[in-house]
């Protein structure tokens, strides 16, 4: 759950108010060959792959500055090629999206890596790489990190995309972290290889399980022990933090103040290529723009979900994480829907933090200004707002037939929709008393013009110090007369 959606969502809809990235890293051609598979070879046990149609993305480096570039970020870019057709493929599709490519370096002893896949349906058939990964020599180097300064003097942030291509080599890193962190800029690397030495001072890391586990020594299954070693290594590099990526899981943020654990929305995963780039490009992307660290990198599994579900290297867009967002919302909506048993787990977890439960009740059938307001200034007089909802049982007894106009569900999913509001259980009683002695909260809000020793609930708070706050409700603003001028004609 975001510290506050609203936020966010306007973080994504200003383009991260177009923060610019220097990309740094290993670019590659990812070419696809799409087919069908409709038989097996008469010449060896092999399918046939019919084909239908080529087409060419941008990798490595390149999809990171792609998924900045179509989240709205103005992003330079820094790398090698070689002189060849591919090159300018390369070089058309990140220009075509408005990424500066005059950082990058045509090396005519190589050529521009190229990964080729044959697509049969949906299911990758084989892969051919054409790469040369030898030592660069000096001389480019130079030029290298000469275009590097250059574009670094425009720039909010850097990310090292190392791909372990022959880019990123130990005096490079150096080179450029050093620079970067000169000049306050922050630095992200997805790293590679075993050493991670020449990372030393970025700002974060950002390695999957299996690479953290091969930096380490530590068995990937022993997650506690592989966690609690890269927290370790976090310190050893001098980072301010560190991201191990989970797949499925999610996340693990290791930073100074302990862990935090991201989950990921539940996808249908049909290609894992790109993901890490769609992380470490939306995560530099929040930071720039002002979120917190767990909101940027919740919102970068949020980003990484959307593209494990296409097949090949596809950045995300903005909208498409507008959408995803949106979908977000409204799980994280129905998370606020409690049985007593969680609830009670619940308010054991908030309390462990310190933070005061605030409980209210009511039926809040048709939910109207006076509701909100009413709920808004309960929710300021402690840190967690609880609402017991009456069950259409008992809204029908209190109120008469004919009510409730709208269901218990929707009442309480309308309710789990407002900001103010931490948590909704529907309570199948008269009246709350069990429901306020199971939860004891420390502040029992009523709303309208009640004496407290009139307020249900007032002397179970009063055996654990409990106090009852009672806030006057909006004049003529009531349920039953909007009910009333509706069924009028009004």
């Amino acid at each position: 759950m975001f510290a506050d959606y609203e936020s966010v969502l306007k973080v994504v809809d200003s383009g991260f108010e177009h923060r610019r990235v220097l990309v740094v890293g290993d670019l590659l051609l990812d070419r696809y060959i799409w087919g069908e598979v409709q038989r097996i070879s008469p010449e060896a046990p092999v399918p046939v792959v019919k084909l239908k149609r080529e087409t060419e993305a941008a990798g490595g480096a390149g999809n990171v500055a792609l998924n900045l570039a179509r989240l709205g970020l103005r992003v330079s870019l820094a790398g090698y090629v070689g002189d060849d057709q591919e090159r300018r493929m390369l070089i058309r599709l990140l220009e075509s999206e408005g990424v500066n490519t005059q950082g990058v370096v045509v090396l005519d002893d190589r050529p521009t890596i190229t990964k080729t896949r044959i697509i049969g349906g949906h299911q990758q058939m084989i892969r051919f790489d054409k790469e040369e990964c030898h030592p660069v020599a000096s001389a480019a180097e130079a030029i290298l990190l000469g275009r590097i300064a250059e574009q670094m003097a425009n720039t909010d942030g850097v990310i090292i995309s190392d791909y372990a291509k022959g880019v990123l080599s130990q005096h490079v890193c150096r080179e450029v972290i050093d620079l970067a962190r000169a000049r306050g800029l922050p630095v992200l690397v997805d790293p590679k290889g075993q050493d991670y030495g020449k990372y030393r001072g970025a700002t974060a890391l950002t390695p999957n399980l299996k690479e953290l586990s091969e930096i380490t020594g530590v068995a990937v299954q022993d997650k506690e022990t592989l966690l609690q070693a890269g927290d370790r290594l976090r310190m050893d590099l001098g980072l301010d933090f560190l991201i191990a990526t989970r797949g499925e899981e999610g996340a693990s943020l290791l930073q100074p103040d302990g862990a935090v654990h991201v989950p990921a929305q539940a996808r249908d995963v049909f290609d894992v290529s790109g993901a890490g780039d769609t992380l470490i490009s939306t995560t530099m992307a929040g930071l720039l723009a002002g979120l917190g660290r767990v909101d940027a990198l919740h919102l970068a599994n949020i980003a990484a979900g959307v593209v494990v579900g296409k097949v090949g290297t596809v950045p995300i867009t903005r909208a498409e994480l507008v959408q995803a967002l949106r979908v977000e919302q409204s799980l994280e909506h129905s998370s606020k829907l409690y049985t007593l048993e969680q609830l009670q787990r619940q308010v054991e977890e908030w309390r462990a933090k310190g933070e005061r439960i605030v409980f209210t009740n009511g039926c809040f059938d048709l939910l109207h200004a006076g509701h909100v307001l009413l709920l808004q200034r309960a929710r300021q007089e402690g840190h967690r707002l609880i609402v017991g909802l009456n069950s259409d049982t008992w809204v029908r007894t209190l109120k008469g037939e004919g009510r409730p106009i709208l269901h218990q569900d929707d009442r309480a999913h309308l309710l789990a929709a407002l900001a103010s509001v931490d948590a909704v259980i529907v309570f199948d009683e008269e009246t709350p008393t069990s429901l306020i002695r199971a939860l004891k909260p420390d502040i029992l809000v009523k709303g309208g013009n009640y004496a407290e020793d009139q307020v249900v609930g007032a002397q179970e708070m009063r055996n654990w110090n409990g106090r009852v706050v009672i806030i006057p409700l909006l004049e003529n603003l009531s349920s039953s007369d909007i009910i009333r001028r509706i069924r009028g004609g009004a």
